[in-house]
């Protein structure tokens, strides 16, 4: 009871005063300064983002690239040796793979038997052209003393025959006067007139006379020999004489020969040349130092020029790929400087510089380009590929597709 009434007695405002010095003060507002900063703050970032990429492009789609040269035999064989093993560095010139040599050693012999036919082909037809040359004039000489002589011979002959004739003419007539003188003989012998003797001398006479008549008859037909010998002389003359007047075309006819001869021994040099290259082409050479990569040749195998037998990677000469986006190249030109980072090598930055933009976006060189003209057109930001090249590799080894992040000051020119 004296407790519920000290209760009642205590006054109200005691009791207001009391808990309101009990609770805490209200806090103070701080948002719109919180705010104000932030957005200060956020400024200055912005500020200092725009003035530190100002005049700069930036992009991570980027890549090394460099050349893959493909190696593939020239001549089909079957491969006896392969030299090299994949990752393996080559020299220019390095052996790489071996083909067997057989066939291709046989052919470079049966070219070189042909080619020495040719060859001596060709210094018969030259031996023969000269002859022909050198025999020319001695023929023609030889066929105009011929007909010289034939000429002369038939005139001698014709004279001959004249003489033959006249002599023949006194014959006759000597045995005529014998015959007469004979005759006369008889009469008078028969009359007694003369003694037997001097008709014997008459006989005799007679007989010479038939016989120098006889005899003239010989020189006559002779004479006539000879000139048709004559005759036939000058025929043979007049034949050499033409055969010595067709030297000119012998000769053309042994030049032709001799050209013929010489374009076949050149047909034979160029045959043993490319037999020659093929036989070299048997060994497989390195044409370019780089690193040996996706080998699939292996001995035993039969390998042509359709099929590749590996790649070599040059890593001496390698460049950026950067594929910007088509709002970034406004003052994108070649020369101006550029920095690359590579993934492989971390934060360490390579200076290089803008050689070329392409010609046109990656899409438009893809196996099957887009046709905004058919279908729904949706808008696609494209991307152009920018050659980078790299001035200073601070000894790194570069590879063919590392990615890389690189940035082009544009500003600079």
């Amino acid at each position: 009871m004296t407790a519920v009434s000290t209760m009642e007695e205590t006054p109200v405002e005691s009791i207001d005063a009391a808990s309101a010095s009990a609770r805490p003060n209200p806090p103070r507002r701080r948002t719109p300064v919180l705010l104000t900063g932030l957005v200060t703050v956020a400024a200055l970032v912005s500020g200092g983002y725009y003035l530190a990429n100002r005049g700069r492009e930036t992009t991570d789609d980027a890549e090394v690239e460099g050349r893959v040269m493909n190696i593939a035999a020239r001549v089909t064989g079957q491969v006896v040796r392969v030299r090299v093993e994949d990752n393996q560095r080559v020299h220019p010139g390095d052996v790489l793979v071996e083909l067997d040599p057989t066939d291709y050693v046989a052919k470079v012999d049966l070219a070189r038997a042909d080619l020495a036919a040719a060859r001596a082909t060709v210094e018969g037809a030259r031996s023969s052209l000269e002859l022909t040359q050198k025999a020319a004039p001695a023929n023609l000489l030889q066929a105009k003393g011929g007909m010289t002589a034939a000429v002369s011979g038939i005139a001698a002959a014709r004279a001959a025959i004249e003489q033959a004739r006249a002599d023949l003419t006194g014959a006759e007539s000597r045995r005529a006067l014998a015959q007469l003188s004979l005759d006369r003989a008889q009469a008078l012998l028969a009359q007694g007139a003369i003694p037997t003797a001097d008709r014997d001398a008459r006989r005799t006479e007679l007989d010479s006379a038939e016989a120098a008549l006889a005899q003239a008859h010989a020189r006559v037909t002779s004479a006539e020999a000879t000139l048709t010998q004559s005759g036939g002389g000058v025929v043979l003359a007049q034949g050499r004489f033409g055969a010595a007047d067709t030297m000119t075309e012998q000769i053309a006819s042994a030049r032709a020969a001799l050209s013929l001869a010489e374009a076949r021994a050149a047909q034979m040099e160029s045959s043993l040349r490319l037999a020659e290259l093929n036989l070299s082409y048997a060994t497989v050479r390195a044409s370019h130092g780089g690193v040996v990569s996706r080998r699939s040749v292996e001995e035993g195998q039969v390998v042509g020029p359709d099929r590749s037998l590996m790649a070599i990677v040059p890593l001496d000469d390698v460049w950026v790929v950067a594929n910007f986006k088509e709002d970034q190249l406004a003052d994108m030109a070649p020369g101006q400087p550029a920095s690359i980072h590579l993934d492989t090598y971390g934060q360490k930055e390579l200076r290089g510089h803008v050689d070329s933009l392409a010609g046109g976006t990656g899409a438009r060189f893809a196996l099957l380009p887009p046709d905004n003209a058919t279908g729904n057109f949706v808008k696609v930001v494209q991307r152009v590929p920018v050659l980078i090249r790299i001035d200073d590799a601070r000894g790194l080894e570069l590879r063919p597709g590392m990615s890389a992040d690189v940035t082009v000051r544009t500003a600079v020119r």
